[in-house]
């Protein structure tokens, strides 16, 4: 009566916890390259690169992205998108603004939130644990150049 499903994982093969901001992009700073990686980002400056990102990303009030390409398990936006977005669950608040398509599992928004594109809803949305690989060739990004002006080391080593 009570036999486990053989098809159910176990919770702790299934996807990253999801509701845990670990890192904050504060308000006035100004981003530009890649974000990729596991775990909660909120984002509360300026961000200006794609983003891969396993776990949750929000996108506060003070919060702009421009992007090809966002993708992470669940995103809120609160703040300015302008890019298409991929995600498991995606929440648009009333003060949110999207322009770009959106794929997504799970979609809500709250009464004056705006989004202007497609919106395609999926049974099931994959996350890519890596980012396109035309973008993790080792290149030197604009931030990369921005961060190391008089050759100190730079944040992107740092991070490795």
């Amino acid at each position: 009566m009570f036999r486990r499903n053989q098809d159910t994982q176990p919770l702790s093969s299934q996807s990253v916890p999801t509701e845990r901001v670990t890192s904050v992009l504060g308000a006035g700073t100004v981003w530009k390259g890649q974000l990729s990686g596991t775990g909660g980002v909120r984002i509360e400056g300026s961000f200006e690169g794609d983003i891969t990102l396993r776990g949750l990303l929000v996108v506060g009030e003070t919060g702009r992205v421009t992007c090809q390409q966002l993708s992470a398990n669940v995103v809120i936006i609160a703040g300015a998108v302008r890019g298409d977005i991929t995600a498991e669950k995606l929440e648009i608040r009333s003060t949110g603004r999207v322009w770009g398509n959106v794929v997504a599992a799970a979609f809500a928004t709250e009464e004056g939130a705006f989004l202007r594109g497609q919106v395609r809803m999926e049974e099931r949305v994959e996350i890519a644990n890596e980012p396109p690989a035309s973008q993790s060739d080792g290149a030197s990004t604009e931030a990369e150049a921005a961060l190391t002006p008089d050759g100190k080391e730079n944040l992107n080593s740092l991070m490795k």
